[in-house]
């Protein structure tokens, strides 16, 4: 029987999914036009800049992936932690930039990776320096189990830059790899140090939104993340527990 969900779960559930729906739309917008005053960068120093992190994602250099990122998104990962990543993702063969667009609060480019496991659409958004500030990727397609289990892997393993690219755009601007990265350290606080994930179990489901609970070891004890998507299998809630069950009696 399905446990009820947490008063936090289900405030944060209702909040995000009323803010997500515009999000994906507007990164499909396509602009041929240079921005206006005041923007962050032209669309043409946007898609340079988009260029520059396809072409290292294609040949697979850590270094200048790092060098992409914005700085705080640098201070959680590391050249050597990116390449660790890069090599369990499917190579990218080509890609094509399918948008471009620049506003105020920065450049959001759409491409589509041409990648040895099939075709993948990728989002990303620029700050002012050309740096990638946050991205998310196209995974509507995908088994929502699936989704939900990557993104815990990806946190239990500090691959937070990659965890939040799970997350729909919406909560990406509150939910940051820092604030994931704190989370996570905070639940270990409670739990123990983790040892592995488990399963990942579909429970309940709506025609605008999916609960999934992922099977979490520590070595104190076991506890369930929950995890809320949307229709586009991007996360819209998480779970982490402030106070875990405790650990069970040996029988």
């Amino acid at each position: 029987m399905l446990r009820p969900l947490r008063p936090a779960l289900l405030t944060l559930v209702a909040a995000t999914l009323l803010s997500v729906a515009p999000q994906l739309p507007a990164a499909r917008a396509q602009t041929g036009a240079a921005a206006g005053s005041g923007t962050a960068l032209t669309v043409d120093q946007a898609r340079a800049a988009a260029v520059r992190v396809l072409e290292a994602i294609k040949s697979g250099d850590a270094n200048a992936r790092y060098a992409q990122f914005a700085p705080a998104m640098q201070a959680i990962t590391s050249p050597s932690m990116i390449a660790a990543t890069m090599r369990t993702q499917p190579k990218v063969r080509s890609y094509e930039l399918l948008s471009v667009r620049s506003g105020l609060d920065g450049s959001t480019v759409e491409a589509e990776l041409n990648t040895t496991a099939g075709n993948r659409v990728v989002f990303m958004v620029l700050d002012a320096q050309g740096l990638i500030e946050r991205y998310y990727v196209d995974r509507a397609d995908d088994a929502t189990s699936k989704v939900a289990l990557r993104f815990v892997e990806a946190v239990a393993t500090g691959n937070f830059i990659t965890a939040q690219s799970f997350l729909s755009p919406a909560v990406q601007e509150e939910l940051t790899p820092a604030a994931l990265q704190r989370k996570w350290l905070g639940l270990q606080r409670e739990t123990g140090t983790f040892v592995k994930v488990g399963r990942a179990v579909e429970a309940e489901s709506t025609p605008d939104s999916r609960l999934v609970l992922v099977n979490v070891q520590f070595n104190r004890l076991s506890d369930n993340l929950y995890v809320i998507l949307n229709s586009e299998n991007q996360i819209t809630g998480v779970d982490f527990p402030e106070s875990p069950a405790g650990p069970k009696p040996v029988r």
